[in-house]
C-alpha cells in the first residue's frame, strides 16, 4: 500500500492517506514542521523537526505508525530546520539555523558528527540514491556536496583543505529545494531558489540555468530524468526539459515546455510517485492534490488543514509492516532513544563503526554499520543475564567483533594499495605523455 503523508507549519498534525483509495489512515498530533522538516526513517517511523521562535531551542519528534501521539522527543543544541535520513534508516541528519549540520545514529541516538556547513541557516538536505553523498542547500544561496566516507574518516579530514566535495555558488538568494537523480556521484542535481531560477549540476559543473516567471519553492524529477516539475508561487506547476534543445519562442520561457495548474494558492511542495505515475502537490490552501503526470488532470484531492502544506512524502508500506503496526498497538512502541544534544568524547583508540549486520537484526533501524559501543553494550547486557545461552551469545558477539575489526583493517590495506596504484598509474601516464626532446 502506498500512503501519502503531509505536514504543515501550523498546529494541524500530520495527515496520512491511502494514495489509491483516498481513505485517511491516521492523523498524527502535535506537529508544526518547517519545509523539508518531515522524514520517514527506514520506513519504520516518522520524524519531524519543529518550528519554534528563533531564540527558542529546537526539538525533533518521533511518531510510530500505530499511534497518533508523539512517542519520542529530542532537544538538539539548536533549532533544526531540514531533516534527512538514509534509505535504511541508519542515520538522521539535521540542518541548523547556525549553518551547522548534525549527524546522529538512529539506533543509539548518539550525535556522531557535527560540522559547520554554511554561512547561514541550512534550508534543505537530501541523500544521493546510494546514500554515499549528502547534498545541502542554504539561505546563503550555496549548495554543497558532502561525502560520508570523508565525514567519517578523521585522518583524511585532517588532510583536506575543505570538507565538502563540491561547492556551487550560482544562486544569489536562499535555496528553496534540492533533488537528485540516480547514479550516486554521477547523478544530476537540480536546485531551486528565491532568485526565480533552477540550476542543473552534473559532477563539478553547472550545466544549465532555468529561469521562471515566479519564485519556485518546490521541484520534483521525472523518474526518467527527461523533465523536472517546478511549483511556483503563482499557483502553477511548470514542466522544464532536461538536456534538451529549446527555443526562446516558448510560451513559458527557455526550456519550459509546459505548465498546468488548478491551484488557488502558491505551490509549496512536490513529490513524484512512480506507483500510478502521478505527481503530488501541496499548496498554501491546505490541500494535497494528486495529478496524472501525462494528462495533467487532478485524480484525487486530500484536505489537510487550513494552513499551508509544506511537506509531502509517499511511502510504500509492506504487509509485514502493517502486521508489526498491529503488534505495536498491543505491546507498545519500541522506537529508538532520543537524539543526543552533544557528542560524547570517546577513546581515540575505539573503533568508530563495525561493518556487517548481525543475524539477529530484525528491523531496518538496526544499523548496517553498528558502532562498537552498541555491540559492547549488548555484551554487558548479556553478561548480566548469566545464562548458558547468554554466554554463547557473548562468545558469538565477541567473535563477530573481532572479525569486523579484521575486516576494517583489510579494507584499509586495500584502500592504501588502491591509492598507491592510482598514483603510480597517474605518474606513469604523465611520463608517457612527455615528448622526447631528441625526436625529430
Amino acid at each position: 500500500m502506498d500512503v501519502v503523508v503531509a505536514s504543515s507549519s501550523i498546529e494541524a498534525g500530520i495527515g496520512c492517506w491511502d494514495l489509491h483509495s483516498g481513505a485517511e489512515q491516521l492523523r498524527y498530533k502535535l506537529c508544526t514542521s518547517p519545509p523539508h522538516g518531515l522524514v520517514c526513517v527506514g520506513q519504520r517511523f516518522l520524524a519531524s523537526s519543529q518550528l519554534r521562535e528563533p531564540s527558542a531551542s529546537g526539538s525533533v519528534q518521533y511518531w510510530s505508525w500505530s499511534k497518533p501521539q508523539v512517542d519520542v522527543k529530542s532537544f538538539p543544541a539548536e533549532q533544526i530546520k531540514p531533516l534527512a535520513s538514509n534509505s535504511v534508516g541508519t542515520y538522521i541528519v539535521g540542518g541548523g539555523l547556525s549553518g551547522n549540520i548534525y549527524l546522529w545514529e538512529v539506533a543509539s541516538g548518539r550525535l556522531l558528527k557535527k560540522w559547520h556547513a554554511h554561512y547561514r541557516a541550512v534550508s534543505c538536505l537530501v541523500f544521493s540514491d546510494d546514500d554515499s553523498l549528502l547534498i545541502s542547500g542554504s539561505e546563503d544561496g550555496g549548495i554543497r556536496v558532502w561525502s560520508l566516507l570523508l565525514i567519517f574518516d578523521d585522518f583524511r579530514r585532517q588532510q583536506q583543505s575543505q570538507l565538502y566535495e563540491h561547492n556551487f555558488r550560482e544562486h544569489t538568494l536562499c535555496v528553496t529545494d534540492v533533488v537528485t537523480g540516480y547514479g550516486g556521484g554521477n547523478a544530476i542535481i537540480v536546485s531551486a531558489s528565491l532568485d526565480r531560477t533552477c540550476l542543473e549540476y552534473v559532477k563539478r559543473e553547472t550545466i544549465e540555468r532555468y529561469c521562471f516567471p515566479t519564485i519556485v519553492d518546490a521541484i520534483a524529477l521525472d523518474p526518467g530524468e527527461h523533465v523536472f516539475f517546478a511549483g511556483g508561487r503563482d499557483g502553477k506547476i511548470y514542466v522544464a526539459a532536461l538536456n534538451a534543445e529549446s527555443t526562446s519562442d516558448s510560451k513559458y520561457g527557455l526550456h519550459i515546455i509546459d505548465c498546468f495548474s488548478n491551484h488557488s494558492n502558491a505551490v509549496t511542495c512536490l513529490v513524484y510517485s512512480i506507483s500510478g505515475n502521478c505527481l503530488i502537490s501541496g499548496s498554501e490552501d491546505g490541500m494535497v492534490r494528486v495529478w496524472d503526470a501525462k494528462s495533467h488532470n487532478i485524480v484525487r484531492v486530500f484536505k489537510h488543514a487550513k494552513g499551508p502544506v509544506n511537506n509531502i512524502l509517499v511511502i510504500r508500506q509492506q504487509l509485514s509492516q502493517m502486521n508489526s503496526q498491529s503488534s505495536s498497538r498491543r505491546h507498545g512502541s519500541s522506537l529508538p532513544p532520543p537524539l543526543e544534544k552533544y557528542p560524547i568524547v570517546e577513546d581515540p583508540t575505539d573503533l568508530k563503526a563495525v561493518i556487517g549486520r548481525q543475524a539477529t537484526c530484525s528491523n531496518s533501524t538496526e544499523a548496517l554499520y553498528l558502532r562498537s559501543d552498541v555491540m559492547n553494550g549488548q555484551i554487558k547486557e548479556l553478561q548480566q543475564q548469566g545464562s548458558a545461552s547468554a554466554e554463547m551469545e557473548i562468545e558469538r558477539l565477541k567473535h563477530d567483533y573481532e572479525r569486523s575489526i579484521q575486516t576494517v583493517q583489510q579494507w584499509k590495506k586495500m584502500y592504501d594499495n588502491l591509492h598507491q596504484f592510482c598514483v603510480n598509474e597517474l605518474l606513469d601516464g604523465d611520463h608517457v605523455g612527455i615528448p622526447n626532446g631528441n625526436a625529430a
